[in-house]
């Protein structure tokens, strides 16, 4: 038997409410099959199991908050037989009853107190509870012995819990796990300018001819290259984990996608280095779109080792991020502006550039290594018909 638990789903997850069961008792599971539907900070995420056989139980019940290594499930494996059931243990006469000594006698506890104010009897607890709350025992109608307030006649009379806001939750959960990655990640910062002049006319030409549906942006260019570069670059590509830095053999890059109404989500592009700009342009609107509307899958938010952010449309000329652990780097890229620029004939002229940050973790790379990734983006992006 195999348990499945509740899975973390990044590092600023410590716990998760089950809201949806996908499965029940003698369904067969496969890995990647969406099984459950969890409510974390960072909205409702559906959650993928990697076991396969039969489910023999759930563990966990929908509305349950579970903390993250918690048992959801019990999965019983392709080869294993169903478990038997033990027989019933065989009927035996009762035994006597033994005598029992009479318990002396003596008086019963009072079930509540006197509080102060004519005639109002509340038990203590329902008292310390009602200053909790804020509830005035005088318009309280007590159901306990004698007309005393119980603890039930308080829970009764309390004004309903405020809604937890989830985008200030969010932003509580992103700021402990950021507090956690500076504290422990030795970063290290690099800043290159990249002239974009060449990528920006392509896109112009290239998307003169296409529907506006189908048109490419500036962000699905810097996405492939930064995917292609950091294939090239193992250092800035993988996980740090308890045994140290673990390459990771593909390039699933996190996109940074802000939230309406505030906080910060980063799905993973599975594979990101293999797709055409034109898959990569979907691929991006459906991460943005699905998490917008809360409705990511766990591996999505798990199988990130390398993230990008972008504040181009903010305005800002650079940004520097905070690596997402385990990860091992963060790229960002400011705003695209016309600069002046010297041409080879001695004149200037306006040129597109824009400002790439790197920060990575010295632990993994150096100065050296994050210097010729980024030179390497900046290469890429001079040729955009090979990406």
């Amino acid at each position: 038997m195999a348990v499945f638990t509740m899975p973390s789903l990044g590092a600023d997850m410590e716990a998760g409410t089950l809201v949806e069961w996908m499965i029940a008792p003698g369904d067969t599971v496969k890995r990647g099959d969406i099984v459950a539907v969890v409510e974390t900070q960072k909205g409702a995420i559906e959650i993928e199991i990697f076991q396969e056989g039969t489910v023999e139980r759930l563990e966990a019940e929908v509305g349950q908050d579970l903390p993250v290594g918690a048992p959801l499930a019990l999965i019983r494996g392709a080869h294993e037989g169903a478990p038997q059931t033990p027989p019933p243990p065989a009927a035996s006469a009762p035994a006597a009853p033994l005598a029992a000594a009479p318990a002396p006698s003596r008086p019963a506890a009072p079930p509540a107190q006197a509080t102060p104010g004519p005639g109002l009897v509340a038990s203590p607890a329902a008292r310390v509870r009602a200053a909790e709350l804020g509830v005035d025992l005088a318009g309280v109608t007590g159901t306990g012995p004698g007309g005393a307030i119980v603890l039930a006649d308080v829970a009764q009379a309390a004004p309903p819990p405020k809604p937890a806001d989830p985008r200030a939750e969010m932003r509580k959960a992103i700021a402990a796990a950021m507090a956690k990655s500076k504290r422990e990640i030795p970063h290290y910062y690099l800043f290159h300018s990249i002239d974009l002049q060449a990528a920006t006319d392509w896109l112009t030409a290239t998307n003169a001819t296409r529907l506006p549906e189908t048109r490419l942006l500036m962000g699905a260019l810097i996405a492939k290259a930064t995917a292609l570069a950091a294939a090239g670059v193992p250092g800035v590509n993988g996980h740090y984990l308890a045994g140290g830095f673990e390459p990771a053999r593909s390039v699933h890059l996190g996109m940074a996608v802000a939230l309406r109404g505030g906080g910060l989500i980063a799905p993973a592009i599975r594979d990101a280095d293999s797709l055409t700009l034109d898959q990569m342009m979907a691929a991006m609107r459906d991460a943005v779109a699905r998490a917008r509307a809360g409705r990511l899958r766990s591996s999505e938010l798990t199988d990130g080792t390398i993230t990008l952010s972008s504040l181009g449309e903010k305005g800002v000329d650079a940004m520097a991020g905070i690596i997402y652990p385990p990860q091992v780097a963060l790229v960002g890229f400011g705003t695209p502006r016309a600069q002046p620029a010297a041409q080879d004939d001695g004149t200037l002229a306006p040129r597109q550039r824009v400002t790439a940050s790197l920060a990575a973790d010295h632990r993994a790379s150096d100065g050296r290594i994050g210097a010729r990734f980024l030179a390497d983006i900046a290469d890429r992006l001079q040729h955009p018909e090979e990406l």
